[in-house]
């Protein structure tokens, strides 16, 4: 990655809803590790992380700057709608004052709702311009469902793109969602989110017992224990190999509702004893495992990228994903990855054994993998891409701040 120009210095609000606390330091990483890296491009940062009244009281995470504040929301989705006005009322005076102390030169959003449209009501307020991230396949907010309530949200959402000066969208996936769904052009641009390679790199696990001989093979499974992600698919993918790899293990990092049903659903399928679920993991457990893995291994079929997919493909392991998911865009089948329909036991069986068979082949994919992240997907990469567009969002006029 080239060195940082000297450039005039932007501050940038972020507000979001994920960020690391106190009760979890891997949510939202992947929005407060590239902030550290966007001093090199000239921009300074503050950080307003978000959270409704009903949810426990978040404290700021040592290792992630912010300030956490709670605004009132009805619980649920249904409240969604309104939840950005009512946030609005909780920052307008906070924002006004940091921005009279140290000007702030770009509002980053991160989701329509309800940060977006808080974002869009200081904006018209005090003058500054804003920016939103979408980062899932739920570009409009209708939770993949209709009725009224998911009108209101759709409309909400539509108006956050609308006023932005970008859309931000994590992958080609998302940003065609976003075109497709919108009634008038909106500017977009699709950044990918970056990885952070120094702690996701191929080496020996810093964490493994070197008194103890690892399992023969071993598959891992990171992401949240929710339907979509695919776990039992992989679980009946492991049964079908079972003569094949009697000693083939599948760990699990993660926690959900899911969780009971899965434990239940290994132990029916003979897997209980070969099935690890170890709950949520720091980053550095995370990288490790990751490092100690045979393959990689998520058939989720909503993701809008996967950052656990590029943290795997940096540690050099070959990635198995579903097509028609952003990550499609990334992994190219057979070179750096291996892609498999949604849904599809036979073919992921039949990647599995491939993999787990030929080291030649595991070792060639993942070494494609790393290389694939090293060319463009750091976090230096994104930071970049960032500071470019709060810096175009800063070269157009913004009509006058209301009184």
């Amino acid at each position: 990655m080239s060195r940082a120009v000297e450039v005039d210095t932007l501050h940038v609000l972020t507000l979001t809803p994920f960020f690391p606390s106190d009760q979890n330091e891997v949510s939202g990483c992947f929005i407060a590790e590239p902030i550290q890296h966007l001093k090199r491009f000239g921009v300074d940062s503050s950080v307003i992380a978000v959270s409704p009244i009903h949810h426990p009281r978040k404290r700021p995470s040592p290792s992630a700057v912010a300030e956490w504040v709670r605004y009132p929301q009805i619980p649920g989705t249904l409240g969604l709608s309104s939840a950005g006005r009512l946030l609005y009322a909780r920052l307008v005076g906070r924002v006004r004052k940091l921005h009279a102390g140290n000007p702030v030169d770009v509002i980053h959003a991160h989701g329509a709702l309800p940060c977006g449209h808080a974002a869009a009501l200081l904006s018209r307020r005090l003058g500054i311009p804003f920016v939103v991230s979408v980062h899932g396949l739920d570009v409009f907010n209708t939770c993949f469902h209709g009725g009224t309530p998911a009108k209101w949200r759709r409309q909400e959402s539509s108006a956050v793109y609308l006023a932005a000066r970008t859309v931000i969208c994590i992958s080609e996936k998302v940003q065609q969602i976003l075109r497709e769904g919108m009634d008038s052009s909106v500017s977009s641009a699709v950044v990918y989110n970056g990885t952070d390679t120094e702690l996701f790199s191929p080496g020996v696990a810093a964490t493994a017992p070197p008194e103890k001989a690892p399992p023969e093979k071993e598959i891992l499974i990171v992401g949240n224990l929710i339907r979509s992600k695919g776990h039992e698919l992989v679980f009946r993918a492991i049964a079908r190999l079972g003569t094949l790899f009697p000693r083939l293990r599948c760990q699990i990092i993660g926690e959900g509702p899911e969780r009971a049903r899965l434990e239940a659903l290994a132990s029916e399928l003979g897997l209980g004893q070969r099935v690890r679920f170890v709950g949520r993991q720091s980053r550095a457990a995370v990288a490790d495992a990751m490092r100690a893995c045979s393959v990689f291994v998520l058939p989720s079929r909503n993701e809008g990228l996967g950052c656990v997919y590029l943290e795997a493909m940096a540690c050099g392991k070959p990635v198995i994903a579903c097509r028609g998911q952003g990550i499609d865009e990334i992994i190219e089948h057979g070179r750096n990855g291996w892609l498999i329909p949604a849904e599809g036991l036979d073919e992921l069986a039949q990647a599995l054994s491939t993999l787990l068979q030929s080291g030649d082949v595991s070792a060639r994919l993942g070494a494609a993998a790393r290389e694939t992240v090293l060319n463009g997907l750091t976090l230096s990469h994104q930071a970049q891409r960032l500071a470019c567009i709060y810096r175009e969002a800063t070269a157009r006029s913004i009509p006058a701040p209301a009184s």
